[in-house]
């Protein structure tokens, strides 16, 4: 999105801030997600195996990639998940890089970082493993050392950011030399509607903060990172249709007759490198 004030990007800061505390409790769902989660999760490429593994409530619904399978992570890193949520992507990572390595989530929502380390023990049990840790935290200040991870992931929540040139700024910071970001989000093929831009639905729902493709290359070229891939998917938007949650309608509702979401909006996968 364009330059927004500091009481503008805070009041969207807000918006996203209460739609997920709202989630978090049960008292809603995202458009990012979908009816059945699990149906979402296979559709994108996670495994029976690694869906079993996971605490009962890690997985919500939200995910729009599959970054840890783009991640090729291996024992002993450290993997870092920006938008943890309810600590899918970072239980998963966490079996990934095995018990000398360790995965970090971080989240801006207190309630979201609560419901993930109540799972902590559930997932300790079940797998051995002791290597996980939430950090309660904004992705533009990223609560974490200079050079102190090996990859970093994220799941359909850099586009929920007012300010993603800070963002890319910050995982390059965080980054160990020869680390990379390995990132799953939503962007645009074209502008949507003003009426969608504007909505608080399609902001919780990772629809209206979606920036083009072109940009989102260039502020990873500005942070610092090179051997820069990003490849289009189509899946979860095609998965999302069978949807009843009631922001996606809102959503719909306001797309132009004949039109849907995926004219305009796309999954993506990017992967950069800090060299």
């Amino acid at each position: 999105m364009g330059n927004i004030s500091e009481s503008e990007s805070e009041n969207v800061r807000e918006t996203v801030r209460e739609g997920y505390t709202s989630i978090a409790k049960g008292e809603s769902s995202c458009c990012c997600g979908t009816s059945s989660p699990e149906k979402l999760a296979q559709a994108i490429g996670y495994t029976q195996q690694e869906l079993e593994a996971l605490p009962e409530g890690a997985n919500m619904g939200l995910s729009c990639g599959n970054p840890t399978a783009i991640a090729n992570l291996q024992p002993g890193q450290v993997a870092l998940d920006l938008g943890s949520g309810g600590g899918f992507d970072v239980f998963i990572a966490a079996r990934k890089v095995g018990s000398e390595g360790k995965s970090i989530g971080i989240d801006m929502t207190a309630e979201m970082i609560s419901k993930a380390r109540t799972s902590i023990p559930k997932f300790t049990e079940k797998t051995g493993l002791s290597n996980v840790e939430f950090r309660l935290g904004e992705i533009e200040h990223i609560p974490a050392a200079d050079s102190s991870v090996d990859v970093v992931i994220s799941n359909c929540v850099i586009n929920l950011s007012t300010d993603k040139q800070q963002v890319w700024n910050e995982i390059a910071r965080v980054l160990k030399n020869g680390g990379k970001a390995c990132i799953s989000d939503l962007a645009l093929k074209k502008v949507p509607p003003e009426e969608i831009m504007k909505s608080v639905a399609a902001r919780v729902g990772c629809v209206a903060g979606a920036v083009l493709i072109d940009h989102t290359m260039e502020m990873i070229k500005q942070a610092g990172l090179s051997d820069i891939k990003i490849e289009e998917k189509s899946y979860t938007l095609d998965v999302m249709t069978d949807c009843n949650d009631p922001l996606y309608k809102e959503v719909i509702a306001a797309l132009p007759k004949g039109t849907k979401l995926s004219d305009y909006v796309v999954s993506v996968n990017i992967t950069a490198y800090k060299m």
